[in-house]
C-alpha cells in the first residue's frame, strides 16, 4: 500500500512558513516605501478616468465596446484587510459569483450564471483567470492571493479573440503594481478576530537610469476557531491558515526602445481544507438545524490542506518602425494536497453508531497535486503609429503537464490510507489571432477579431492500490480546432457618452473526468457560444457620476456540466444540448456632494437548460422537485437554471470623508446582496442555498496627504450565516460562508 502523501507529513499546528517569516522581515516598518497613491480624485468632488487593458492596450473604460468592471482603491483595500481570499470579490461587479469547495485553494468563478461546478483538479472552467499577462489554467493557480494591485478587472464573455481558449463565460485579469520611477514603498498591517493577521507591503527601487525593482508580499494568518468535540479526533482544532505569497519584479528600459519586465512570484499555504458538516439542513426545508453552532463541528477524520506554488515570467518588448513586437515567456508550477472528511461526521450507521444525524457510511477522501507545469508564449505585434486605424495580430502557445492524486482514507478514525489512484494528463494548445478597430468618424468605431485555437489532451489513469470503475477505459484524448471571434460598434452621443453593440463566440475545448471506484471515466465535447450585448456608457455631470448599463443574451451548445454525488459518491461530465442565459447589468458611480461618494452596480441573470432528454442522479436524503427521469432515482433538468447561478446579484458601497486640519476621517461601508442558488444539476428544497446579504464597516483617519491611516473595520458585520454549498450523496451535509469578523489596520506610504 503506497503510504501517506510527503506534504500530509507536515506539523498540523499553524506556523508562519520560512516564506512568511522572509515576507515579515522584507517588509517591516524600516523597508515600506512606495510612490504614494492618491487618497482622493485630482479634482475634489470629481471621477477620475478608469483605465483599463480589456483589449491588451490601455483605454479609458468608457470606450471600450463590451461590459467590463475595474476593482480598485478603497473597495480592494476594504475587503482585503479582513485576511480573506479571492472569493471576497466575489459580488463586487455585476454576474460575478466565487465559490469553492475547498476553501483557499480552488476557486471556481461564475460571470452570467456561467461557470462549472466541477471540483477535480483537472476540471476545466470557462472562467479564464489571467495575472499579469499569463492565465492560471490549473483550478489550483487560480487562488493565488490578491495584493499591490493596480487593478482587478472582470471582462464579461465570451473572450474569445484575444484571450482565447476557455474563456466563453469571460476573464478576470489582475494587474500587479508594475515598478515606478521613484524610491517609495507601503506597508499595511492589521489585526482582528480569531487572531487574524493581515500583513502587506512593496517596497520600489530605481537602481539606475535602466533599471527598476519592486519587491511586494503578503502573509495572512487566522487561529484555529472551529473546535472538533469528537474524542481522540485526528483534527482537533480547525479553521485555521498560513498563506504568504511573494513577488518580485524587474523593469529594464522603461520609455526606450527595448524593454524586459521580470516577474518571479511564489505562494505556500497550510491549514484547513474546506469543513463539510453532517446534517446542518432541516430536513425538508434549507433553513440550518435549530442547534446549529458554527464553532463547533464533530468529525472523526483528518482535515488538511497545504498548498505550494511559483512562477516565472518575462514580458519583453520591441519598439519596431510603426509597431510593437511583444513576447511573454511564463512557467507556472503547483503542488497540492486537500484532505477532508467527507462525510461530515462521525462513525456510521451500519456499525449502530455515528452523529451527528444519520451518517449512512463514512467518506474520507484527499486529492492532490503530486507533479505540475505549465509553459506558455505568446508572441503579438500590435500597431504604434496615430491615426483611425488599430491592429493586433499574434500567435499562442500553450503546454501543461500533471499528476494527479486520489486518495481513499478508513473514515472511522484511523489514520489510514486504504487505496490510491494517480491520474496524468497533458494539454497542448496553439492559436493563431487578430484583431481590428477603425474610426470611421470621430464618433463611431468599429472593431473585431478572429482566433483560430487548436487543442488536444490526452488522460491516463493507474488504478494504484484501489480498484476504479474501468468500464470505459482508463485512458481518452481529444483534439478539437475551432475559429472565434467578435465584431463590434460604438457610436459616441457626445464627448461624454457612448452606446455600443456586440457579437462574440467562444470555445473550451473538450474534457475528460478520470475514472475512480465510484464512477467509469467520463468525456465532453467542446461547447461553443454565442453572446449578443448592447450597453451604454457614460459620464454625466461634468464627471461628477459615471453609469453604464447593457443587456446580453448568450446561447452555449453542447455545454460542459457535472454531475455530482446523488445516491452514491460519483462525478460524471455531461453535455446539455443548449443552455441559454439572458439579463442586464449597470455600474454607478457618483459624488453625491463633494465628500460623498457612491457606488452601485447590480445584475439580473437568466439560465436556463434546454435538453429534455437531460436526466441526473438525485440526493440521497433529500426533497427533488424536478420530474423523475426514465432510470430509477435520476431526474429531469431540463428548464432549470445552471447551478451557483444567482438571478440577482447587488453590491453598494459609500464613502463619506470628513476634512480636518492635517488628514481625514471617513467612514466607508459596502453592502453585496446575491438571491438565491442552486448547488446542483437538479432542484431541491434542502439543496437550494438562501439568499445571502453580507455587510462591511471601516472607520478611518487618513493624515500626512495621505501617507498615514489607521481604522477599523469589520466584515460580514450584521453576522450572517448560510450554506453556501453542499455534499449530497451521504446526508444533508453543507458548508457555510465566512464568519463575523472584526479588527483594526494601520497603513503607511512613503
Amino acid at each position: 500500500m503506497s503510504s501517506t502523501p510527503r506534504l500530509h507529513g507536515r506539523p498540523a499546528a499553524l506556523a508562519f512558513t520560512p516564506l512568511a517569516l522572509a515576507l515579515a522581515a522584507a517588509l517591516s516598518p524600516s523597508a515600506w516605501a512606495q510612490e504614494a497613491p492618491a487618497a482622493a480624485p485630482a479634482e475634489a468632488g470629481k471621477l477620475t478616468t478608469v483605465t483599463v487593458t480589456a483589449e491588451r492596450r490601455a483605454e479609458n473604460i468608457r470606450d471600450v465596446p463590451m461590459a467590463v468592471s475595474a476593482i480598485k482603491g478603497d473597495a480592494l483595500d476594504a475587503i482585503n484587510a479582513s485576511g480573506e481570499d479571492l472569493r471576497m470579490l466575489s459580488g463586487r461587479v455585476p454576474s460575478l459569483n466565487i465559490e469553492s469547495s475547498f476553501g483557499r485553494a480552488f476557486p471556481r468563478f461564475y460571470i452570467r450564471g456561467y461557470g462549472n461546478t466541477d471540483f477535480r483538479l483537472n476540471a476545466s472552467q470557462p472562467v479564464s483567470l489571467i495575472v499579469d499577462d499569463v492565465v492560471q489554467e490549473n483550478p489550483i493557480l487560480k487562488g493565488f492571493p490578491v495584493f499591490d494591485m493596480e487593478a482587478v478587472e472582470v471582462l464579461a464573455g465570451p473572450q474569445g479573440t484575444l484571450f482565447g481558449r476557455n474563456t466563453p463565460a469571460g476573464v478576470v485579469k489582475f494587474d500587479s503594481a508594475k515598478p515606478g520611477k521613484t524610491l517609495g514603498g507601503y506597508g499595511s498591517i492589521s489585526y482582528g478576530s480569531y487572531g487574524t493577521v493581515n500583513l502587506e507591503g512593496a517596497v520600489n527601487v530605481p537602481i539606475n537610469e535602466d533599471w527598476r525593482v519592486r519587491a511586494s508580499g503578503q502573509v495572512q494568518h487566522r487561529d484555529n476557531w472551529v473546535t472538533n468535540t469528537q474524542a481522540n479526533a485526528l483534527s482537533p482544532k480547525l479553521e485555521g491558515y498560513d498563506d504568504s505569497a511573494l513577488r518580485l519584479q524587474a523593469l529594464y528600459g522603461a520609455g526606450k526602445p527595448f524593454t524586459a519586465l521580470l516577474n518571479v512570484h511564489a505562494r505556500e499555504l497550510s491549514g484547513s481544507a474546506r469543513l463539510f458538516r453532517a446534517n446542518i439542513i432541516k430536513s425538508g426545508t434549507n433553513d440550518l438545524v435549530d442547534d446549529f453552532d458554527p464553532k463547533s463541528i464533530s468529525i472523526d477524520g483528518k482535515n488538511a490542506q497545504f498548498l505550494s506554488s511559483s512562477g516565472a515570467s518575462a514580458k519583453l518588448s520591441w519598439k519596431l518602425p510603426g509597431m510593437t513586437l511583444h513576447s511573454i515567456t511564463a512557467y507556472e508550477t503547483v503542488k497540492s494536497y486537500s484532505r477532508g472528511d467527507v462525510d461530515g461526521g462521525h462513525g456510521a450507521a451500519f456499525l449502530g453508531n455515528g452523529g451527528p444525524g444519520l451518517i449512512p457510511f463514512p467518506s474520507e477522501t484527499a486529492d492532490g497535486l503530486s507533479g505540475h507545469g505549465q509553459w506558455t508564449q505568446e508572441v503579438r505585434l500590435e500597431s504604434a503609429v496615430a491615426g483611425p486605424l488599430k491592429w493586433q495580430t499574434g500567435a499562442y502557445l500553450f503546454h501543461e503537464k500533471y499528476a494527479m492524486d486520489a486518495y481513499n482514507y478508513d473514515g472511522l478514525g484511523a489514520d489510514t490510507l486504504t487505496s490510491q489512484d494517480k491520474t496524468k494528463q497533458s494539454n497542448d494548445a496553439l492559436a493563431l489571432f487578430g484583431s481590428v478597430a477603425y474610426d470611421l468618424s470621430p464618433a463611431v468605431n468599429v472593431r473585431g477579431g478572429l482566433r483560430w485555437t487548436h487543442d488536444r489532451k490526452s488522460l491516463h489513469t493507474d488504478p494504484g492500490t484501489v480498484a476504479v470503475d474501468a468500464s470505459s477505459g482508463l485512458a481518452a484524448g481529444t483534439r478539437n480546432s475551432k475559429v472565434t471571434g467578435d465584431a463590434a460598434i460604438s457610436y459616441a452621443l457626445n464627448a461624454d457618452a457612448r452606446v455600443y453593440g456586440r457579437v462574440a463566440t467562444g470555445f473550451r475545448g473538450a474534457s475528460i473526468l478520470p475514472p475512480s471506484a465510484f464512477n467509469p471515466l467520463s468525456t465532453a465535447a467542446p461547447e461553443t457560444t454565442t453572446s449578443f450585448e448592447a450597453g451604454v456608457k457614460a459620464d454625466l455631470f461634468d464627471r461628477r457620476a459615471r453609469v453604464s448599463a447593457d443587456v446580453f443574451h448568450y446561447e452555449v451548445k453542447d455545454q460542459q456540466l457535472t454531475a455530482v454525488g446523488g445516491a452514491s459518491n460519483s462525478t460524471l461530465l455531461l453535455s446539455a444540448k443548449k443552455v441559454t442565459g439572458q439579463g442586464v447589468e449597470m455600474n454607478l458611480d457618483a459624488y453625491l456632494s463633494e465628500n460623498l461618494l457612491l457606488g452601485v452596480n447590480g445584475s439580473l441573470n437568466l439560465t436556463k437548460i434546454h435538453d429534455a432528454d437531460l436526466a441526473v442522479f438525485g440526493c440521497a436524503q433529500c426533497h427533488v422537485t424536478d420530474p423523475a427521469g426514465t432510470v430509477a432515482g435520476t431526474y429531469r433538468i431540463d428548464g432549470n437554471p445552471l447551478p451557483q447561478a444567482p438571478k440577482v446579484v447587488l453590491n453598494a458601497n459609500l464613502r463619506y470623508s470628513i476634512p480636518a486640519p492635517g488628514g481625514e476621517y471617513y467612514v466607508y461601508t459596502d453592502w453585496t446582496y446575491r438571491s438565491k442558488i442552486n448547488f446542483f444539476l437538479y432542484e431541491s428544497v434542502e439543496f437550494t442555498g438562501k439568499a445571502l446579504t453580507q455587510g462591511g464597516l471601516r472607520v478611518g483617519y487618513l493624515w500626512g496627504n495621505g501617507k498615514y491611516e489607521v481604522a477599523a473595520f469589520g466584515r460580514n458585520i450584521t453576522n450572517e450565516v448560510v450554506v453556501n454549498g453542499a455534499i449530497d450523496f451521504n446526508n444533508l451535509t453543507g458548508f457555510i460562508n465566512e464568519p463575523r469578523t472584526f479588527g483594526a489596520q494601520f497603513k503607511m506610504n512613503f
